[in-house]
């Protein structure tokens, strides 16, 4: 499979408030995200689930944002000045061989992986990466677009996810995505 990043310009499309109406990301993120929690955001793009992220972390979390592209983060943090919420975003320029978070060791709560791990290069690096990053008993949301990740690739994603030590825990329904709820062991 080919790995391309999302160019930056398309991330005005990612924000569209009509793409609430098939993926809210209030309704998604609510069952796993709460006050004080931090949570780590790899490729948030302009930030379609970020800004609700930061809302449901409240004033005692924080959210982690990476991304390898400078304007996208640039315009995610426009988007959280204005909606008051950049005293809980941290962003990050992250490298095509690393998230840069070692930082973060066993601290994070949750990530979340929506739409961006088909487009790293070695899926092996990212799981691991977000594994050291999470606490024990760290949860990641898994979700791809089944419209350009294969099941037989989301199924090798498992495999590099499981190998780095997380457990598959559910299924969840997300609309046009293939999913998987995932928790360290």
């Amino acid at each position: 499979m080919a790995h391309r990043v999302c160019p930056w310009w398309l991330g005005y499309w990612l924000i569209c408030p009509l793409l609430r109406r098939g993926q809210n990301p209030a309704e998604i993120l609510k069952p796993y995200v709460h006050d004080g929690m931090t949570v780590l955001e790899p490729g948030p793009g302009m930030g379609f689930f970020t800004l609700g992220l930061a809302r449901l972390v409240g004033t005692l979390g924080r959210v982690v944002a990476v991304d390898i592209q400078p304007k996208m983060l640039d315009r995610l943090k426009r988007r959280a000045a204005k909606a008051g919420l950049l005293d809980r975003l941290e962003t990050r320029v992250a490298s095509p061989e690393s998230m840069a978070i070692k930082d973060l060791h066993g601290s994070v709560d949750f990530t979340l992986a929506f739409a961006v791990v088909h487009e790293v290069g070695d899926d092996g690096r990212f799981f691991g990466e977000a594994a050291a990053a999470s606490k024990p008993e760290g949860s990641l949301l898994l979700a791809e677009p089944q419209g350009h990740v294969k099941p037989s690739e989301f199924d090798s994603e498992l495999e590099a996810a499981s190998q780095a030590g997380f457990r598959l825990v559910d299924h969840p329904t997300i609309r046009h995505s293939h999913t998987a709820l995932l928790r360290m062991t």
